[in-house]
């Protein structure tokens, strides 16, 4: 009984912990990237650009940054066959 009450103790303090640290490193943009992509209608390689690069330095860092890239890449391809 004593276990689970320190397990439980050590949880919730673990748990805060994160809840504080996650809240100072992430934020939420004024407009969330899905807002602005439906609002002005952009299709499915438009908008996983907009997502990408709208949140690449508070998620993904360069990652999210070549992702939106091969977005990009596969769009502009996609035109140039047109």
């Amino acid at each position: 009984m004593i276990c689970s009450a320190i397990e439980r103790t050590i949880s919730t303090n673990e748990l805060a912990l994160f809840a504080k640290n996650t809240l100072q490193v992430w934020h939420l943009p004024k407009i969330q990237p899905v807002e602005y992509i439906l609002a002005n209608g952009l299709g499915f390689c438009e908008g996983a650009v907009v997502k990408y690069v709208s949140r690449w330095k508070d998620k993904g860092g360069i990652e999210d940054l070549k992702k939106a890239r091969h977005f990009l890449d596969l769009y502009i391809e996609h035109l140039e066959k047109k």
